[in-house]
């Protein structure tokens, strides 16, 4: 089974629309041995922001990763930890005095592991340090201490390949460099990185950025999203499903394959 995780240089970065796109054009690549699609299973272990439906939370970002992965997931395995409070998600826990551990996250993960699929994405939440929180553990004598867990560490036990998606906005460079360095420390192998203009206000300078990027990260661009807005030139309305569709044609998989 091959394993990607999507991280991003900050929140609000584009990972979910990424992410789909990234699931939309593998699904559209034939698997070798059979000349079928290729089933993509999708795992967003932590979400924040999520709106209450039939006694349920659902995150919107998770919804979507259901509605494109084909591995007949429900949302709730695809995301297990769910918190209304739009705020940081282990203050969201620790406001309704819970934790979230990396063997929380392990576990979970295991049963989406059990889908079988050709392909399994994991979208992160918020940049690659993002805090779980303490956790208390015991020392070799015994002895109760607290010790501090990242969403990367999750990531860092599953041994999952990272994709770096760079939102282009002024201090990026600064923002790519620092996450691909802490990726790389952390012993993880970061196999590619996207520039995905997030917002429909377009960088100043975004192709001599972009160049700066080429020539500062040592692994592959796998693509360059441009912003996509609600309707194409010749003023039609497109869809979520279109805008995925237009981005999904601009990704190079070789570096997940």
């Amino acid at each position: 089974m091959n394993q990607v995780f999507i991280t991003a240089t900050d929140t609000d970065a584009g990972k979910t629309f990424v992410s789909c796109a990234i699931i939309s054009a593998l699904k559209q690549h034939n698997n070798n041995s059979t000349n079928d699609p290729l089933t993509v299973a999708a795992y967003k272990p932590i979400a924040a922001g999520c709106e209450l439906v039939d006694g349920q939370l659902v995150n919107e970002d998770a919804k979507l990763l259901c509605e494109f992965s084909n591995a007949k997931q429900s949302i709730q395995q695809i995301n297990p930890i769910a918190f209304e409070a739009p705020i940081a998600p282990h203050i969201a826990a620790k406001k309704q005095n819970q934790t979230i551990t990396v063997a929380d996250i392990s576990r979970y993960y295991q049963k989406v592991k059990l889908c079988q699929a050709d392909f399994t994405l994991v979208e992160g939440a918020g940049g690659w340090r993002l805090p779980l929180g303490e956790v208390a553990n015991l020392d070799a004598t015994g002895n109760e201490k607290s010790s501090y867990q990242f969403l990367s560490d999750f990531v860092k036990a599953e041994q999952i390949k990272v994709v770096l998606i760079v939102n282009m906005k002024l201090g990026c460079l600064n923002h790519a460099l620092l996450t691909y360095e802490a990726i790389k420390t952390d012993g993880l192998d970061c196999v590619a990185w996207i520039a995905n203009c997030a917002d429909s206000n377009l960088m100043s300078n975004l192709s001599e950025n972009i160049n700066e990027l080429e020539h500062l990260l040592p692994i592959p661009q796998m693509a360059q999203l441009d912003f996509i807005s609600d309707c194409d030139e010749q003023g039609n309305q497109l869809s979520f499903e279109n805008k995925i569709n237009l981005a999904a044609s601009k990704i190079n998989l070789a570096p997940l394959l």
